[in-house]
């Protein structure tokens, strides 16, 4: 007998999957904006880069939202108008936080629903938006996450390094002698540190980084999610060398740096250890450089032990499991 979802499965497997897709988006989208938007205020994320990376729950909210509060309202309408969005949107920024707050927490008393985006990634984060959340849950009112894109875990989840602990600096201080005892200050944390930097200042910071922090392994990420999105690994001399090669720089950068080497060395064992933990997740040369990074071992080292354990597994390979590690530079 064949049921109805047999008839279903069946009629989808003949559909193109496009179709498929953007039938049950519509259906999604269609019973999200058919309930009214409860009152408060919703912090809603938008795309780091890559316009299609906002969620669908991301525009429903902003589709019923009585006032979109934006960073930049210019910025903002290119991506409201992109998906066919025109809500009423006013500033709020550093600049008009003081008089802003009262006039939105006197509309959350009369019931609306208000949404507050930044110019892109999650606000809060290195944007504005912090005293306004705070006034508002202080007067009683919900604030509500609409989460999604953040660039500082955008970068920090394809660096290749420790994701745990990990601690967000953000903008480290304009002027050299700020920003060196900032650093300083970080120096000893046990944990990947993430920041940003703007193009005009990226290769003033990493040389600060690798006279305080020490020569350890960085990524270094520019434009994320973008068309020409980039990311130089290795040691934070190899990759400020690398960055000084480069004619002029454009696009914002994430930068991720490894927590510090401990005085204890990893036995061999633990670096066996973690092959073995790897080797069946990841290939052969992203184990070597993420254990690379875990332990602040060349990469050289970590490589030949690892050949050593892989031909042991496996005696009758002719072939390196990753091939040679390209002559690379330790930590490049």
């Amino acid at each position: 007998m064949k049921t109805l979802a047999n008839h279903e499965s069946s009629t989808l497997s003949d559909e193109p999957l496009g179709s498929t897709i953007a039938r049950r988006i519509t259906s999604r989208i269609e019973e999200e904006l058919a309930r009214p938007l409860e009152p408060g205020l919703y912090v809603v994320s938008t795309p780091i880069g890559n316009i299609s990376d906002i969620t669908l729950r991301a525009l429903t909210v902003l589709a019923r939202a009585d006032i979109v509060y934006c960073e930049d309202t210019r910025h903002s309408k290119r991506l409201l108008t992109a998906y066919g969005l025109a809500p009423k949107q006013l500033r709020y920024d550093d600049h008009t936080g003081d008089k802003m707050r009262p006039q939105i927490l006197q509309k959350l008393a009369d019931g609306a629903s208000l949404a507050l985006i930044s110019d892109a990634g999650t606000p809060l984060i290195s944007d504005p938006g912090f005293k306004l959340v705070r006034a508002v849950l202080e007067a009683g009112y919900p604030v509500r996450s609409v989460p999604g894109p953040s660039a500082a875990i955008a970068g920090l989840s394809v660096s290749g390094l420790p994701t745990a602990p990990f601690f967000f600096e953000g903008f480290l201080p304009p002027k050299p002698m700020a920003r060196r005892k900032r650093l300083a200050q970080l120096a000893n944390m046990p944990a990947s540190l993430i920041f940003y930097e703007a193009p005009t200042r990226v290769l003033a910071c990493l040389t600060d980084m690798l006279a305080e922090l020490g020569d350890r392994q960085v990524a270094v990420l520019r434009e994320l999610t973008k068309k020409f999105e980039e990311t130089m690994g290795g040691t934070l001399s190899a990759v400020l060398q690398q960055l000084s090669q480069q004619q002029k720089l454009r696009g914002e950068f994430v930068i991720v740096t490894a927590p510090p080497s401990t005085a204890k060395k990893p036995s061999r064992q633990e670096i066996e250890a973690a092959f073995e933990d790897l080797l069946d997740k990841v290939s052969f040369r992203d184990a070597v450089r993420r254990i690379a990074a875990q332990f602040d071992l060349p990469r050289k080292q970590v490589y030949e032990l690892g050949l050593a354990l892989t031909t042991s597994r496996c005696p009758s390979q002719d072939q390196t499991p990753g091939g040679e590690p390209d002559n690379e530079p330790d930590g490049a």
